[in-house]
């Protein structure tokens, strides 16, 4: 499942909430490899990000609702996201 719509907003929330910094100074590694083990609660956070991008406020609203780490993997999807995004961009 990919996110859809505009990335920036799903950055703004995660940032607004508080969850951006400390997944910055996170082990990605390790993080990126426990992710298999929550693939169910990311794909239901994807699902209510795609569904709730009217503003940054119904959004963070909405996020509130899941847990911690199912919002550091969100800000590692959105990241990822952003990067293929841009190296897609710069081919061009």
């Amino acid at each position: 499942m990919y996110l859809q719509g505009n990335l920036q907003t799903v950055f703004d929330a995660l940032y607004n909430l508080g969850v951006i910094d400390p997944v910055l100074e996170q082990d990605w590694t390790t993080a990126l490899d426990e992710i298999s083990n929550h693939y169910e609660d990311l794909t239901r956070v994807i699902e209510s990000v795609n569904l709730h991008q009217g503003d940054v406020s119904e959004l963070m609203r909405e996020l509130e609702r899941f847990d911690p780490t199912t919002l550091s993997y969100l800000a590692m999807e959105v990241a990822r996201e952003f990067a293929d995004f841009h190296s897609r961009e710069e081919l061009h």
